[in-house]
């Protein structure tokens, strides 16, 4: 799998950057340069108030885009271009070492 070197587009009002695969927390450094840690969650902004006064991420992305947003520092992550696509924030899984096999969810 190739990595992304294009930067995401940035948006004036909020730091932008891509997940990478498998990412459920924030690694974005604060000024001492220690790491944010806080837990990436799906960020609806079409309902959040202070974004519709702005009107940032629904310009850009249009309504429906999966987007993700550290519920400390507040930075907005986008899916891995390189990665599978779906709404799966923990990843693809792996498969069984047990010889198990689960129907995926639809």
């Amino acid at each position: 799998m190739a990595t992304t070197t294009t930067a995401p587009p940035q948006l004036p009002h909020h730091k932008v950057k891509f997940k990478k695969p498998g990412q459920r927390s924030c690694n974005e450094k604060n000024a001492k340069g220690k790491f944010c840690g806080g837990h990436l969650k799906r960020w609806f902004y079409t309902t959040d108030v202070l974004e519709k006064a702005r009107g940032d991420a629904e310009k850009t992305w249009g309504p429906n885009a999966e987007v993700y947003r550290c519920e400390h520092c507040k930075t907005l992550y986008l899916p891995n271009p390189d990665g599978v696509s779906g709404l799966n924030v923990a990843g693809q899984g792996q498969t069984s070492v047990f010889g198990l096999t689960v129907a995926p969810k639809k």
